[in-house]
C-alpha cells in the first residue's frame, strides 16, 4: 500500500475488475463470478457513505454488462474501462465525482498497475487485491460520522452521473443547460437533527471552505443555542433529485456586525453557483437586521475558489494582510447592491 501519513478519510475506492473484483477475466470468456468477500465490503463501505468506481482494462460494453449479470452495477457510481493508463483513468473519476485526489483508494491484483498509478498520482492511496476484505476494518476507511445522508450518497452521485449525461446531450450551452434543471435551494436554521450532518460538511468539504473550520457535533449544539450565532443549512433539488445538505453557514451576532465565521458548500454543486446565491442571502439578512456583513477567510492550498466568489458577493477586504497567520477580514460596503433576482435557482427561505 501507498499513503500519505495524516491524509484524509477515502471518499472513494476505485476498483480493478478482472481477478479483483471477480475471479477470472470477462473477456477471455470465462463468465467469472465476484469474490466471495466483495459483497460485503461494497455493502459496508456504501454504507459509511464511500463511493465505488470502477477502472479496468478491456471493453467497456462487455466489462459494464458483466456487472449487471453479476447485480453488482447499482453500487458503481462511475467507471472508466478501456486500455490506457489506469492512473488517467483514476484521475477522470474524481474529475467527474468533484472530490481531491488524495480521497481517493485504488485496489488491483497487478502490482505493475498499482505502481504506474501510485508513480503518476502519489496522492492516491493504492491496495493489492488480496487485502480487499480488511479494508473496512483500516481507519482510513472508517468516517468520523456516518449519516443518513452518508449512507445514501451513492444514490446521489449516480443520480449526479446522469446529470453530466444530460449535460453533455445538451451541447454547449451551459446557462441553458442549468436552467433546464429546475434547481431549487431551501435555507433554513440548523436544529439538533441536523448535527450530525453539519458537522461532517466541515470534516468533508475543503475546497468551498471559507476558514477550513472544524466543528463537532457538541460545538454546533452549542452554537445552535446561542442567541450570538445563527447556523444555517442550505438543501438543494432539481428535476432529477435531491442534492441533499449542500452547505452550512455560521455567523456571530454582534450589535455592528454579523459575523460570517464560516461558509461552505459541497464541491458537488460547485458549478451550479449556488455559493453566491446563499452568500446574498445572508448580506440581505445581516443588513435587515441592521448590521455590517462581515467575513473571515482562512486561506488554503485549494479555497482559492471560495474566496472568488466572496469577492463576486462583494466582500472586500477592510485590513492589512495578517502577519500572524490570522483570518483575512473582508466586508460588504454599505453601497454595494445585493442582487434581487436569483437566476436558474429558485431560493426558498425558511425561519424555523
Amino acid at each position: 500500500m501507498t499513503a500519505a501519513a495524516g491524509a484524509p478519510t477515502v471518499k472513494c475506492l476505485v476498483w480493478d475488475l478482472d481477478d479483483t473484483l471477480w475471479d477470472g477475466v470477462v473477456l477471455e470468456g470465462d463468465d467469472p463470478r465476484p469474490f466471495p468477500h466483495v459483497p460485503r465490503v461494497l455493502r459496508t463501505l456504501d454504507e459509511r457513505g464511500i463511493l465505488h468506481a470502477a477502472v479496468s482494462r478491456g471493453d467497456h460494453d462487455t466489462a459494464t454488462a458483466h456487472l449487471e449479470a453479476c447485480g453488482l452495477d447499482e453500487w458503481f457510481c462511475a467507471a472508466r474501462i478501456g486500455w490506457g493508463d489506469k492512473s488517467a483513468a483514476v484521475r477522470r473519476i474524481a474529475e467527474a465525482l468533484n472530490i481531491g485526489l488524495d480521497t481517493i483508494a485504488f485496489v488491483d491484483n497487478d502490482p505493475a498497475e498499482r505502481a504506474e498509478v501510485a508513480s503518476a498520482l502519489p496522492a492516491v492511496r493504492c491496495y493489492p487485491a488480496d487485502r480487499v476484505g480488511g479494508l473496512p476494518d483500516r481507519p482510513e476507511f472508517r468516517p468520523a460520522h456516518v449519516t443518513a445522508e452518508a449512507a445514501g450518497r451513492r444514490q446521489l452521485y449516480r443520480t449526479e452521473w446522469r446529470r453530466r449525461q444530460a449535460e453533455e446531450e445538451a451541447g454547449g450551452d451551459r446557462q441553458e443547460f442549468l436552467a433546464s434543471l429546475g434547481l431549487v435551494m431551501e435555507v433554513a436554521p440548523a436544529t439538533g437533527k441536523d448535527l450530525a450532518r453539519a458537522s461532517e460538511l466541515t470534516v468533508r468539504t475543503h475546497q468551498l471552505n471559507s476558514t477550513g473550520l472544524v466543528y463537532g457535533e457538541e460545538e454546533l449544539r452549542g452554537l445552535i443555542d446561542s442567541p450570538g450565532h445563527q447556523v444555517r443549512l442550505a438543501r438543494l433539488r432539481d428535476r432529477f433529485g435531491d442534492y441533499g445538505v449542500i452547505g452550512l453557514s455560521v455567523t456571530e451576532l454582534t450589535p455592528q456586525d454579523a459575523v460570517l465565521r464560516l461558509m461552505l458548500m459541497s464541491c458537488r454543486v460547485a458549478s451550479r453557483g449556488v455559493g453566491g446565491l446563499l452568500l446574498n442571502h445572508l448580506i440581505r439578512q445581516a443588513r435587515a437586521e441592521g448590521r455590517r456583513p462581515v467575513t473571515h477567510f482562512v486561506p488554503t492550498a485549494v479555497n482559492r475558489n471560495m474566496l472568488v466568489t466572496l469577492r463576486f458577493a462583494g466582500f472586500t477586504q477592510t485590513e492589512a494582510e495578517p502577519a500572524d497567520g490570522g483570518p483575512m477580514v473582508l466586508a460588504v460596503p454599505a453601497d454595494h447592491p445585493v442582487p434581487d433576482s436569483t437566476g436558474h435557482v429558485r431560493l426558498l427561505i425558511r425561519d424555523a
